[in-house]
C-alpha cells in the first residue's frame, strides 16, 4: 500500500528556511598571503597583547580597523567579499540591488591551545573569515583548529531521538554543527547572525585569519 501511494501520489518536499555558506577560493592568493602574514605579524609586534575580545580563548585580536593599515593586499580581500556579498543579496521581491557595503575587520592569530566560542557579529548583515595561513590544519586533520557552525534551529528533535534525522543529506545536520577546516587562501561568508566559532588549534604555527563584517549602508536600507 505504501509503494502504491507514492505511484499514484506526488509528494513535495520543501526545504524551509535555507542558512547560505559561502565559500570561494581566492584568486592569486599565494602571493596575497605572503604580503598579509607579514602585515599582521608587524601589527602584533606593534600593539602587543589586545585586551580579550568576547569570543577569544587565548589567542591575539587586533583592533577592529584594519581597514586603515591592511594594506593593497587586503583591500583585495574585502572587495572580492563585497563583490560575494551584492550577488548573494537581494530585495525582498527577489530583484538584485546596487549595495554600498560598509566594512569593518580585524586579524587573528591562534597558537597552540588557543580556540574560539561560539558568538554572533551583532550589527552585521554578512560576516565572513579569510584564511591567511591555515596553521597546517588542512594537510594534517589532527591540528583540528576547525570553523564551527551551530545549526541555527537549535537542538532540533535531538532531545528527543539522537539518532534519527531528516532524509537527505542536508539534514544529517540537524540539531548539530558543521565542521570546516581552515585551508590557505580560502574565504568565508556567512549570516552574521549565525552561531559559529572555533575549536582548539593544536599544531605548532600560527593560525592566521582576518574576520570581517559588511553592512548595509543607510541609503541602500531605506
Amino acid at each position: 500500500m505504501e509503494e502504491d501511494f507514492f505511484e499514484k501520489n506526488r509528494v513535495e518536499i520543501k526545504n524551509a528556511f535555507p542558512t547560505p555558506i559561502i565559500m570561494t577560493l581566492i584568486p592569486d592568493f599565494e602571493s596575497i598571503n605572503k604580503i598579509l602574514k607579514k602585515v599582521i605579524m608587524a601589527r602584533e609586534k606593534k600593539i602587543g597583547k589586545q585586551k580579550n575580545y568576547s569570543s577569544n580563548i587565548g589567542g591575539w585580536h587586533s583592533d577592529r580597523d584594519m581597514l586603515s593599515w591592511g594594506g593593497k593586499q587586503f583591500e583585495k580581500v574585502i572587495s572580492i567579499a563585497k563583490i560575494i556579498a551584492s550577488r548573494n543579496t537581494a530585495l525582498r521581491n527577489g530583484k538584485p540591488n546596487i549595495f554600498s557595503w560598509s566594512a569593518n575587520a580585524w586579524s587573528n592569530i591562534n597558537r597552540k591551545g588557543d580556540s574560539n566560542e561560539f558568538h554572533i557579529h551583532p550589527g552585521a548583515f554578512w560576516s565572513g573569515v579569510y584564511y591567511v595561513d591555515d596553521g597546517g590544519c588542512f594537510e594534517n586533520q589532527k591540528f583540528e583548529g576547525q570553523f564551527v557552525i551551530m545549526d541555527p534551529r537549535g537542538s532540533g528533535p535531538t532531545m528527543y531521538a539522537p539518532s534519527y534525522c531528516f532524509q537527505g543529506p542536508e539534514g544529517r545536520s540537524l540539531g548539530a554543527t558543521e565542521l570546516l577546516s581552515p585551508r590557505n587562501g580560502i574565504m568565508l561568508i556567512f549570516p552574521s547572525w549565525l552561531y559559529h566559532g572555533v575549536r582548539t588549534y593544536k599544531g605548532n604555527r600560527e593560525r592566521i585569519s582576518i574576520s570581517f563584517n559588511l553592512s548595509v549602508s543607510e541609503s541602500d536600507n531605506e
